[in-house]
């Protein structure tokens, strides 16, 4: 799924980056325009880090591999072995 041109929930975001053992930060694309205007610098909670997340797609780090049961943040892309291709 392109979660750039259909974006996730937070809710599903949130049940995504449980599922790889990640929090919200673990996952943010920092070098983004939209990181240094809405994240950056400010004291924000994991749900609220979701739902910027939600609403500004391009902040999601990725790719999000899932296969079966696991997930993985593909980056660096060694992440991927974790899911026994």
């Amino acid at each position: 799924m392109n979660y750039i041109d259909k974006p996730f929930a937070a809710s599903a975001l949130k049940h995504l980056l449980n599922r790889a053992g990640l929090k919200p930060q673990d996952a943010l694309r920092r070098n983004e325009p939209a990181y240094k205007q809405l994240v950056a610098g400010k004291d924000l909670s994991d749900d609220e880090v979701l739902k910027v997340m939600a609403a500004h797609p391009e902040l999601v780090q990725r790719p999000i591999v899932v296969r079966d049961e696991r997930v993985v943040l593909a980056r660096p892309i060694g992440n991927l072995a974790k899911l026994d291709l």
